[in-house]
């Protein structure tokens, strides 16, 4: 929206800063940041009025959970608000990614509300059937990549590109689409089971978004793309913006969800956000980055499925109990331990993706 006060820079050449993506990424920042602090109390109060005893918790988990009792759900709204407002606002809204990419993130928040409107009024922890979600999940997936693919260029719209190989590229041709299915379903899922605990999944997802912003911002810009010899994906440089809206939303929630936590984000925010992850690595052509940077949402999902599949063909479990850091938890570490540690490991895996950029 304000992008549109380019058109009269001709008048007023104060207003070319607004051209700036690096400009309308702060914007973006502080915009979503300022939404979720400001709006944030009233969105919670309200949760807590209609969801009475908030999220339900696993009789199974860890004991400490059962502390958490009341405690409202739904709070991907806040952050869901946040980056929608914040991205109507700076975001280039001509650009096609900028769209695709928030329908995915509103369609999977659309999809983990559901799941959690009929754990709260169910009273249970288990929402709507597995294989109607993940069917869901499948279709706005399938969906978004056909779109980036015909968004893409040419040379590049099927084809999947490895880190530090600069000129190796594997032609999916349609099965392109497949590779979004997985690579969007899987990010959303993903940071979905890493959501278990006080403030451990939003940090990772800001360190992510964060990594993708300067990704998508390098890979947007010729100039940039072909010095890092990355490929170069035009009009992806406008994500930068969204993930601007992502770090600030995030932050704002995390006031919040800050031990103890006064509201947990529920697959409302947990799916939407991984989804947005996901488009956004497919949209730039960074997919196996993704897989990198968000090493720590492959390492809980993967933990979840070698505990299913130990148990299914052994009888026996692997950890003490799965997503990872429940595993920890039932080790007799701290919940402030887990978080901070899982932390740095996110620090250090956006630091290994954003090397693939010059090591090539």
């Amino acid at each position: 929206m304000l992008y549109q006060l380019v058109n009269f820079s001709d008048q007023i050449s104060a207003l070319n800063v607004f051209r700036y993506i690096s400009f309308r990424t702060g914007g973006a920042i502080f915009t979503a940041l300022l939404f979720v602090m400001m709006f944030g109390p009233a969105i919670i109060d309200l949760l807590r009025v209609k969801q009475g005893k908030g999220q339900p918790i696993r009789s199974d988990g860890p004991q400490t959970h059962q502390l958490k009792r009341g405690t409202p759900t739904m709070g991907g709204l806040m952050i869901l608000a946040g980056v929608l407002v914040s991205t109507l606002l700076w975001g280039q809204l001509s650009n096609g990614y900028v769209w695709v990419v928030m329908a995915v993130t509103l369609a999977y928040g659309m999809i983990g509300y559901w799941d959690d409107y009929l754990k709260v009024t169910k009273r249970s922890t288990d929402g709507f059937s597995g294989r109607a979600r993940m069917s869901l999940e499948v279709i706005v997936a399938a969906i978004a990549g056909y779109v980036m693919m015909k968004l893409g260029p040419a040379d590049l719209n099927t084809k999947l590109t490895f880190p530090f190989f600069k000129d190796l590229l594997l032609d999916l041709g349609p099965l392109f689409i497949l590779l979004a299915v997985l690579v969007i379903a899987g990010a959303g899922n993903a940071v979905n089971f890493t959501d278990g605990l006080d403030g451990l999944a939003i940090v990772p997802v800001m360190i992510a978004a964060g990594t993708f912003g300067i990704i998508a911002y390098l890979s947007g810009n010729v100039k940039f793309a072909t010095y890092l010899q990355i490929h170069h994906v035009p009009g992806t440089g406008e994500l930068a913006v969204i993930c601007g809206a992502l770090i600030g939303a995030g932050l704002g929630f995390l006031w919040f969800n800050a031990p103890p936590a006064m509201i947990f984000m529920g697959d409302t925010g947990s799916l939407a956000l991984g989804g947005a992850l996901g488009a956004i690595a497919v949209a730039v052509k960074h997919e196996i980055v993704l897989a990198i940077v968000g090493g720590l949402f492959v390492l809980e999902t993967m933990s979840v499925i070698i505990q299913v599949l130990s148990f299914k063909w052994t009888g026996k479990r692997v950890f003490r109990m799965a997503p990872l850091h429940h595993h920890y938890e039932q080790k007799g570490w701290k919940e402030s331990t887990i978080v901070i540690r899982f932390w740095i490991i996110s620090v250090i895996l956006a630091l290994i993706g954003l090397a693939t950029l010059k090591l090539r």
